[in-house]
């Protein structure tokens, strides 16, 4: 008898490209994943997008989460700013209930939520904010009831936070990313931050064989990435995973 395949979420941020030609990208990447970040608004996005990418999402039976960030739409919320943690949690708060309402319109929940850009990488290493996000994560309650599940890095703060306010965490790796000797990644607009298609393949097989993480992320902006989304998809089923969302 075969061995029962392991499960992987493969999730993709989507909602950030406005029109019809950021949507229908976004409607490809969703072939290859199962799990979508949907931008709020504060990064990227406008109600209009998040509809009709939710609306993509519950057609192709794909999670939704909310992918909140700082206040930034200037910078794309890869800026590190400067927010009290008040005020930062009733921003997050605001993001999650704005996607809700929009989610429920379309047919479908949102599940899960993810920080962006800059306020993802402050949160996995600042106590502060990651209990801020994580508070805003906690009270949110779900169009079924059922509480809200974080994603985020490995080995990080956030997951620490999660782990004793009893939210379920998920632990997520980059497949398109390269990481450095301790870690984390390589900061964007340094050289071979962004890896070759065949090298995202290869490093996505090496962290789920790894067993730290949950899902695996690919970028909407990455070039190519509705034909890696899928190729990453058959890579991991080859490899005798079944492609499954976390939450």
């Amino acid at each position: 008898m075969d061995a029962p395949a392991r499960a992987i979420d493969l999730n993709a941020d989507v909602g950030e490209r406005p029109g019809d030609a950021g949507v229908a990208d976004d409607e490809a990447i969703m072939a290859g994943v199962s799990s979508v970040n949907v931008a709020c608004g504060f990064h990227a996005g406008d109600g209009e997008t998040m509809h009709r990418v939710c609306e993509a999402a519950v057609r192709h039976h794909k999670a939704i989460g909310a992918h909140v960030s700082f206040l930034d739409r200037e910078g794309f919320g890869r800026r590190d700013l400067k927010v009290e943690p008040a005020l930062l949690r009733d921003q997050v708060t605001q993001q999650i209930a704005a996607l809700q309402a929009t989610a429920v319109v379309a047919g479908g929940h949102v599940r899960y939520v993810k920080p962006h850009g800059a306020l993802y990488h402050r949160a996995s290493v600042d106590p502060v904010h990651a209990q801020a996000v994580l508070e805003a994560v906690r009270d949110a309650i779900g169009a079924t009831d059922a509480p809200l599940k974080l994603l985020a890095p490995a080995g990080s703060e956030l997951l620490q936070a999660a782990s004793a306010r009893g939210v379920d965490a998920v632990a997520e790796g980059f497949a398109d990313r390269a990481y450095r000797a301790d870690g984390t990644l390589v900061p964007r607009g340094q050289e071979g931050a962004l890896l070759a298609p065949e090298a995202a393949l290869t490093q996505a097989l090496t962290l789920a064989d790894s067993g730290r993480y949950r899902s695996l992320c690919l970028h909407s902006d990455t070039p190519g990435a509705a034909a890696l989304a899928v190729a990453l998809r058959d890579r991991l089923i080859g490899a005798g995973y079944e492609i499954r969302p976390f939450a």
